[in-house]
């Protein structure tokens, strides 16, 4: 039988720092000579990640438009089989978007024919902690995607007091009690708990268990909003905190330089970057919910 491949899904409320998670695995990856393959899902048709991504994935392919778990679901199945075929990774580690359900992208994984190559799956909730400090966004959604999770990351911590941190615990606890929780920042884990070694192949059995049932989640509606050069950031914050927005994400060329914009419900962050894609300068894409 052909070595089957395991399968991260990283998956994660809006702003939760799934991005700084691919990034960090693909370095860890790149330092150890392992061949990963990443599958990112946005919700908007511009390609953010890709390029705060950059040059590292071995292989990436981006998903937008719609959830892998439902609107992109047979989509995601011949991305995996073309993944599978042409890239031949050692892992694959799948984004997906902050509204989509680590479940039932779960379920897509026993699809023929993708059943007959994939081997372990973990679905990786990241949570962030401010986020949930301030009891912001955490309707179905949020709680849907925690109660799936075989691994629970508290991330951002350094936002919160590290006081808070055992009633952070606990709530998640609350929505899910079995998972292991682990404590980042910036994402920061060991590949290994991902994607532990199965020398006897003990997790690789995959039979199909019938129809993949419909689903529904909450509704979000994205649009992308254009910022001109040379704006200075207390008018683009302005104008980007006027929208009420659940995530903003974009590169913005402000009279100060080039910064990536992050938004995160009420925190909004400028950061310089070097370069930016032309196309996507001036561009943010806005998340809200409809």
């Amino acid at each position: 039988m052909a070595e089957r491949i395991p399968v991260a899904i990283i998956s994660g409320f809006l702003g939760c720092g799934k991005t700084t998670l691919v990034r960090h695995l693909l370095s860890q990856a790149q330092q150890e000579g392992t061949r990963l393959a990443v599958i990112s899902n946005e919700l908007g048709e511009l390609g953010i990640d890709a390029a705060l991504l950059g040059d590292a994935a071995n292989d990436y392919v981006e998903l937008s438009g719609g959830c892998v778990c439902c609107r992109l679901s047979d989509e995601f199945v011949e991305t995996l089989v073309r993944v599978h075929r042409e890239a031949k990774p050692d892992r694959i580690v799948v984004e997906t978007s902050g509204a989509a359900l680590p479940y039932d992208t779960q379920l897509h994984l026993w699809r023929d024919p993708v059943r007959e190559f994939i081997g372990d799956d973990v679905a990786v909730v990241m949570v962030n902690a401010e986020q949930l400090a301030a009891g912001r966004d955490l309707g179905d959604t949020f709680s849907q995607q925690v109660s799936s999770a075989d691994l629970l990351l508290l991330n951002q911590i350094d936002r919160v007091q590290e006081a808070e941190l055992p009633e952070l615990t606990a709530q998640l606890r609350a929505l899910e009690p079995d998972a292991p929780l682990l404590h980042c920042v910036k994402g920061q884990i060991d590949s290994y708990l991902l994607f532990p070694p199965d020398p006897d192949g003990l997790r690789a059995s995959r039979r199909s268990d019938g129809e993949i049932p419909t689903h529904s989640h909450e509704g979000f509606v994205t649009e992308v909003i254009e910022l001109r050069d040379g704006m200075g950031e207390a008018e683009i914050a302005s104008r980007v905190e006027s929208l009420g927005a659940l995530r903003a994400k974009g590169f913005v060329r402000t009279d100060s330089g080039l910064r990536i914009l992050q938004g995160v419900g009420p925190r909004l962050e400028l950061l310089p970057v070097e370069t930016a894609p032309d196309r996507l300068v001036g561009q943010v894409v806005v998340i809200r919910r409809s």
